[in-house]
């Protein structure tokens, strides 16, 4: 079967990644306890797609089974991604060269291998279903959009797990309820898209994505600004420079230092402002013109 030339790659670079890792035993710190939960994880959703595949189980969900795999496909890749990068710059870099520094390069390259086989598995059924003239939301430009905004926003909320970035200020709190906010909306137009449940809304779909999207442009804009304002200015609280921060030193600690942290949630938010801005974009487009670009059945 044809999702053998995927799955098991997938399957195999996953486990040998967090076996790596599992390996490495105390010395693996936080940012190796996390790294090993994204791979178990994906290694645990890809083993569930083969066995769903295998059993024919398909019509046991209560969404179409074809646009799962694709869409897990695509966020896998992403995670696999950055994941890598981020243990890599983060930790593999400062460890000592022995053992320990060889299984977690090693681990490194498993999770950059599968981040690729990922990668070309939604590419084969992007074309695959082309081929066969099946809709598929995520084959769409605002279908890839949706798991960008999520999955940036998935990130952010990695970087926010430590409370003592935002509690103690009233608009870095107001920067976290942005986040939330957007994902959840988001998060319910990927879903209902998934679930091709869209044409049940009392409003026309692009009108509800564009009023959507404008509103998390504007949170967002607040967020962009207001975040590194509170965090980086001196006269508000911040810390401007990294070694002002005395947690963040070049050397192997077992956990990314509040700068560090406080400067990546920056740089994800205005990355995310920029997917938002370019969704609004295509909606409003899309809204003008009086067409919805997306494939559905007849």
């Amino acid at each position: 079967m044809w999702f053998w030339y995927f799955r098991l790659p997938e399957l195999f670079s996953t486990c040998v990644a967090f076996s790596l890792v599992a390996d490495m035993g105390f010395e693996r710190g936080d940012l190796g306890n996390w790294s090993m939960s994204i791979w178990c994880f994906c290694f645990a959703m890809t083993l569930i797609i083969v066995m769903v595949e295998l059993w024919k189980l398909p019509s046991c969900f209560p969404f179409y089974w074809y646009n799962f795999p694709v869409t897990y496909a695509c966020y896998a890749a992403l995670v696999c991604l950055s994941t890598s990068i981020i243990y890599s710059i983060a930790y593999v870099q400062f460890l000592l060269h022995g053992p320990s520094r060889d299984r977690a390069i090693a681990a490194t390259a498993f999770s950059c291998i599968a981040s690729v086989v990922y990668a070309l598995d939604a590419a084969w059924v992007w074309d695959w279903y082309d081929l066969i003239d099946i809709p598929c939301y995520v084959h769409t430009v605002p279908g890839l959009l949706k798991v960008l905004e999520t999955f940036v926003a998935g990130l952010i909320f990695a970087f926010l797990s430590s409370t003592s970035l935002y509690l103690h200020q009233p608009a870095l709190e107001w920067c976290v309820a942005v986040y939330s906010i957007c994902f959840i909306l988001a998060a319910v137009v990927l879903l209902l898209d998934l679930g091709e449940r869209e044409y049940r809304l009392p409003v026309p779909f692009p009108i509800f994505q564009l009023v959507f999207t404008l509103l998390s442009v504007l949170l967002y804009i607040s967020a962009v600004v207001l975040w590194p304002l509170y965090q980086f200015s001196e006269e508000l609280g911040g810390q401007p420079q990294r070694p002002s921060d005395g947690d963040c030193r070049d050397e192997l600690t077992y956990d990314m230092c509040t700068w560090d942290r406080r400067l990546a949630v920056a740089v994800l938010t205005a990355i995310n402002l920029l997917v938002y801005v370019a969704d609004l974009v295509y909606w409003a487009r899309q809204v003008s013109v009086g067409t919805e670009d997306q494939p559905r059945d007849s």
